[in-house]
């Protein structure tokens, strides 16, 4: 007979690295692309939105990385009590919430590259590595994406905020230990 080992109660390093490391960029992406948007045309300006297209890109290929690794190796269960104390609209909005960031850190980069290729500029992956268009140059084209681009990030915004809050509920209020679940080196 074999002993099957117990579930796990954290998350691997693998996983861990990815999770923060994404958290960083999007934090840092939602800033950057929030104040170059006012900037007057300048070098600045133009630097900045290249930064922002090479993090965006980077975002994209973190997450891809990410989900496959969540679909090759199963997250830990929640503990037990933690779930049985959860009301029932808590697991669906915690499901909800991180499907809904998954795609939304999936659909952010593609419609801002899809917006770059309308819009005839073409991204330079670091200054290095041209990628192609992801759609044709279309000025029209290009003023129907934009809007869709500032709408995709406000959404994944609104519900980094909404993890974050879950996250403090779980910390100061119901002192569960959950977060310690998602820290390097605990446990």
């Amino acid at each position: 007979m074999a002993v099957s080992s117990p579930p796990a109660l954290r998350y691997g390093l693998p996983a861990i690295v990815l999770h923060w490391l994404l958290a960083l960029a999007i934090i840092g992406m939602f800033i950057m692309g929030w104040y170059m948007v006012d900037l007057p045309f300048s070098p600045q300006r133009l630097k900045l939105y290249n930064w922002h297209k090479w993090a965006g890109m980077t975002v994209l290929a973190l997450t891809l990385v990410r989900l496959l690794w969540r679909f090759t190796h199963r997250p830990p269960a929640l503990p037990a009590a933690m779930a049985a104390a959860m009301p029932r609209w808590q697991h669906w909005a915690h499901h909800a919430t991180h499907g809904l960031m998954y795609l939304l850190c999936l659909v952010v980069p593609l419609v801002g590259w899809a917006y770059s290729s309308a819009a005839g500029l073409q991204i330079v992956y670091f200054g290095v590595l041209p990628l192609p268009d992801f759609v044709p140059a279309s000025p029209a084209l290009a003023d129907a994406i934009k809007p869709w681009h500032a709408v995709a990030a406000y959404a994944l915004g609104a519900l980094v905020l909404l993890h974050l809050a879950a996250v403090f509920k779980h910390q100061w209020l119901d002192r569960d230990g959950l977060l310690a679940r998602m820290l390097p080196g605990r446990g």
